[in-house]
């Protein structure tokens, strides 16, 4: 496991500067999914329900009246629950397109296992119906009546029952948003389109925002535009940061990281970097790490050693406070 995750470290930082489409480092404003949530009944539950619970109850007693039934008593069920169901409506959703949900319990019901879904209107942010769901549950295999079974999906167990108007390919412009604010990337994008395109259509506003104003001739018709656009390939820049997470020993790197000079001794650890690579060395001397020479190189070197997670992530620390590690730690 230690040698894959520093074999993996090294990979990463040999490909942080692969080109990337910029669909996948930039999303359009307004193409996006929206959440949607209803409140529901599972019913057909085997006494794993959360049966005497006042909103389960009252939920009961006006489903009986909507289906014509005046309950004089308290309607009360231990193999009914009271549920939370939720789903997202992708974009340019249409109407009787299907959706996957999820449906997680909110009373004390033990399981949801076996149960059926009843009719739940599903809305939007706006109040408003875009989504009806039922059906049976699915809980991932787990066996009826099973400990934790409080949560399941039904998939393709919603319908949209209404569209969210966008009029996409009536728009004059469009905005690329970048998932990793960056001005350098950004003006990359920029003249990347522009090169491309064949004219000034593409600007930056700041490190996150690329707007592009529709060319005349592809008007009306966006969807080939935004076809060709999202496959340009850009080199991403990235702030130099290195992510460790102690509790796994997983170190992720990012971004043009370097070293400046500086002697390094860390217990047993004996290494030649640079151009003292070839010479042999003295257990527990220092090894000298020429100027500007990559994490890359120090990462194989190490590598090459065995050098524990625990190891390098002390290493690094020390480069950092030393000053010679030129980039950002950060520990989550």
């Amino acid at each position: 496991m230690r040698a894959f995750v520093l074999v993996l470290f090294t990979f990463l930082i040999a490909n942080s500067f692969a080109a990337n489409r910029i669909k996948d480092i930039a999303d359009i404003k307004g193409v996006r999914d929206n959440p949607l949530v209803g409140y529901g009944l599972v019913i057909g539950l085997n006494g794993t329900g959360d049966g005497g619970g006042e909103i389960t109850n009252n939920s009961l007693k006006k489903m009986f009246q909507t289906l014509g039934l005046d309950p004089v008593q308290e309607v009360s069920s231990a193999n009914v629950a009271a549920v939370i169901v939720t789903a997202k409506l992708p974009p340019f959703g249409r109407i009787g397109q299907k959706l996957d949900v999820t449906i997680s319990s909110i009373g004390d019901a033990s399981s949801l296992a076996g149960g059926t879904l009843l009719v739940t209107p599903l809305k939007g942010g706006d109040g408003k119906v875009y989504a009806v769901a039922s059906g049976a549950l699915s809980i991932g295999g787990l066996t009826q009546g099973a400990k934790f079974a409080t949560t399941g999906t039904i998939p393709q167990g919603g319908t949209i029952e209404r569209e969210v108007d966008m009029n996409f390919n009536e728009k004059k412009s469009i905005r690329l948003s970048l998932k990793s604010p960056d001005f350098t990337t950004a003006a990359r994008v920029v003249k990347t389109v522009n090169e491309n395109l064949g004219g000034k259509f593409a600007s930056a506003s700041d490190s996150a925002t690329v707007d592009l104003i529709v060319p005349p001739h592809y008007e009306k018709n966006l969807v080939n535009l935004v076809a060709i656009v999202e496959n340009y390939r850009i080199n991403q820049d990235n702030k130099a940061r290195i992510v460790i997470n102690e509790k796994t020993g997983t170190i992720v790197a990012g971004g043009e990281i370097t070293l400046n000079e500086v002697a390094i001794s860390h217990g047993d650890l004996v290494l030649q970097v640079g151009k003292q690579a070839d010479k042999a060395a003295q257990a527990g001397s220092l090894f000298l790490v020429e100027r500007k020479t990559t994490l890359k190189d120090l990462v194989n070197a190490l590598n090459t050693i065995g050098t524990s997670p625990e190891d390098l992530i002390s290493i690094f620390q020390t480069l950092k406070r030393n000053g010679a590690l030129i980039a950002e730690l950060e520990f989550i």
